[in-house]
């Protein structure tokens, strides 16, 4: 005898768990430690470096042979990087796709997560620039300033930390899913990418764009673990409006972390203390 066919509740049902994917972020074992660990390698890096002058001179070397080999088309690239991962282009990006997953795949704690794993990578950066305080590069020394820039704010990058950001937030949502081969691809090369981009203009020391990688991840590790452990149930009892088409709080598509609710089509989690993938 067939089976009857769905009822629209159950339909209904069915669906929203698959637009919770970041309900609950995959987290490495003893995540605190890892955020311990790659803050204070920045913060000693940082310091090294800031007391060190000598050192300094030679990573400025890098910077002043690459502004004396600009090239037309990599220097429309690099200061098209400039603008795009700049506070403002990082604030269009990230509400771009939080308002994509928002009104379109009506995901509304996908949004917040995206946006909020993405922000904590540039966050990051502000954080360490404040502590160390290291000068930028003097622009009156290069061959070719493409974009002169002073102050004590040039460790670490906030281009690159944004980038990293980024890359891990899109990581997160595209795992296990046909793209998250690009995203991973393009997660290791747009950061790269970004971070040769802030020597070329002669904005930054090689160390600078080295500790945004670090700065970053220890902030989205951090993030992950007060996000799996503190905020994700706290938005789980959100009600939501009712023209992004989702249940109120309590329904399928919002249970808290811990009640074991499928965030993504054939997989379950338990437990909010996942590995990374």
């Amino acid at each position: 005898m067939a089976a009857p066919p769905p009822s629209r509740q159950s339909r209904h049902d069915a669906g929203p768990s698959s637009r919770s994917r970041l309900a609950v972020l995959p987290l490495l074992p003893f995540w605190g430690l890892w955020v311990a660990v790659l803050s204070a390698a920045v913060l000693a890096l940082g310091f090294t470096v800031s007391f060190t002058p000598g050192f300094t001179a030679e990573e400025f070397t890098v910077d002043q042979q690459l502004s004396r080999g600009h090239v037309g088309v990599l220097t429309v690239l690099a200061m098209a990087l400039d603008k795009v991962f700049s506070p403002a282009g990082g604030v269009v990006l990230i509400a771009i796709v939080c308002l994509f997953l928002l009104l379109v795949r009506k995901a509304p704690v996908d949004a917040v997560t995206f946006g909020a794993v993405a922000a904590s990578g540039w966050l990051s950066s502000q954080f360490f620039k404040a502590v160390v305080e290291r000068q930028r590069p003097n622009p009156a020394l290069l061959f070719d300033p493409l974009a002169p820039e002073t102050g004590s704010n040039s460790f670490p990058s906030g281009h690159v930390a944004l980038a990293v950001g980024l890359a891990w937030a899109f990581w997160f949502l595209l795992r296990r899913t046909r793209w998250a081969r690009l995203a991973l691809i393009l997660g290791i090369l747009v950061p790269v990418v970004v971070a040769w981009s802030r020597l070329y203009v002669g904005v930054h020391y090689p160390t600078d764009v080295a500790a945004s990688f670090l700065a970053a991840s220890a902030a989205v590790f951090l993030l992950a673990g007060v996000w799996n452990g503190w905020l994700s149930p706290v938005l789980a009892r959100i009600r939501w409006p009712r023209f992004l088409g989702l249940e109120p709080a309590g329904g399928p598509a919002h249970r808290s972390p811990a009640s074991g609710s499928t965030l993504e089509r054939g997989s379950s989690i338990s437990s909010p203390r996942r590995n990374l993938d």
